[in-house]
């Protein structure tokens, strides 16, 4: 395509439709919920001239297939994501409404060699929120607190302060960032791994300095902690980081590398009376040598918002423990993630269509 500006040329996308759009768009239920109106208005307005076809979950379609170019893609199972890709010839790039890309990297959708992007950053923070929270809980002692108010007993119990607390973070990502900036504007300790740690301190605040404030001390009166440390190492450090913290936060993709990647072993590492926060997929734990750990220690408890088979059964053991706090995946939850949602693909499908580099390209080597 040709600007009207004399000696300016500007190349359009690879989009078979106006001005380098998609021909078509494919949309499947994204966020466990419908498209409102607006989202639907947002995407129409974002790519004039596509056509929009909707996909269940299940993989049927309310229109053909055979142009489409792009597929926002939400919940959708792995085999469910191949008969679709069958389908559709002129695929070519996959927007996942998710964090996680597992159900797209088949081999499959890796032959086709498509253009993958994420929703990295949607969810960072609620999930950082919920984080602290099960942190706050758990140190100031929510659970028995509650029990005890069941129970009509008037016992005080005493808490632990943040500063005095070490939260290790496995994955340096933007979910796990956001967690490390919430965890040291509160006076923890923080030591995190990652697969390149000399890009995981640079990415964050300077200790000393709360997120977003210019280096103005976030708790400057007296008998207040100070904003907590941030250390950055290696993957191959995990050992180290399980021994040395308080709480243990999952916060990594999940790849062939990284499936099962909580162990026994691993476990039998974990400082004894530590929690385990798992707020990203169920399968980077060895779900039997988690309850053993449980069970007979050395693990203080878990908070599980994810796990292998979901929904978790009803006869699931961990419904039981008392030192398990157990919820429905929900970590993500806010009023807001749809919309950063739909305003990412959005801006990417502006991007496509003036064939401008993607936000939030994934490499399939790495699987994120």
């Amino acid at each position: 395509m040709t600007s009207s500006t004399p000696g300016i040329r500007r190349v359009a996308g690879p989009g078979h439709g106006p001005n380098g759009m998609p021909a078509a768009i494919a949309l499947t239920p994204i966020l466990s919920a419908r498209y409102r109106a607006r989202d639907l208005e947002r995407i129409r307005a974002a790519a004039p001239g596509a056509r929009l076809v909707m996909v269940s979950s299940e993989g049927l379609a309310d229109g053909p297939l055979d142009d489409v170019e792009v597929l926002l893609r939400g919940f959708l199972a792995a085999e469910t994501f191949d008969r679709l890709l069958a389908r559709a010839p002129r695929l070519a790039w996959v927007h996942s409404a998710t964090a996680g890309v597992e159900r797209v990297l088949t081999p499959a959708g890796l032959a086709r060699g498509l253009v993958i992007t994420n929703a990295r950053g949607v969810f960072s923070v609620p999930i950082a929120e919920y984080v602290l929270m099960m942190i706050l809980a758990v140190s100031r002692r929510l659970p028995q607190l509650l029990e005890l108010q069941r129970e009509r007993t008037w016992q005080p119990l005493e808490g632990t302060e943040l500063c005095d607390v070490t939260v290790g973070i496995v994955g340096l990502g933007s979910i796990g960032g956001a967690v490390a900036d919430l965890a040291r504007a509160f006076g923890c300790r923080v030591i995190a791994t990652r697969r390149r740690p000399e890009q995981g301190e640079s990415e964050r605040s300077e200790p000393g300095a709360a997120p977003g404030r210019g280096g103005e001390p976030s708790f400057g009166s007296a008998g207040r902690t100070a904003p907590g440390s941030l250390t950055v190492w290696g993957a191959e450090r995990l050992p180290d980081l399980l021994a040395g913290s308080d709480f243990v936060v999952l916060a990594l993709p999940l790849t062939p590398g990284t499936e099962g990647l909580i162990d026994a072993s691993a476990l039998e590492a974990v400082k004894p009376g530590a929690w385990l926060i798992n707020v990203a997929r169920g399968r980077l734990v060895d779900e039997r040598a988690l309850l053993r750990a449980l069970r007979d220690g050395p693990l203080g408890g878990a908070v599980l918002d994810t796990f292998r088979e979901e929904p978790l059964p009803v006869s699931s053991p961990f419904y039981d423990l008392p030192n398990v706090i157990v919820t429905p995946h929900t970590s993500w939850s806010s009023s807001r993630v749809l919309d950063r949602s739909v305003e990412l693909f959005c801006e990417n499908i502006g991007r496509y269509a003036r064939g401008e580099p993607l936000v939030n390209v994934v490499d399939p080597a790495a699987g994120y």
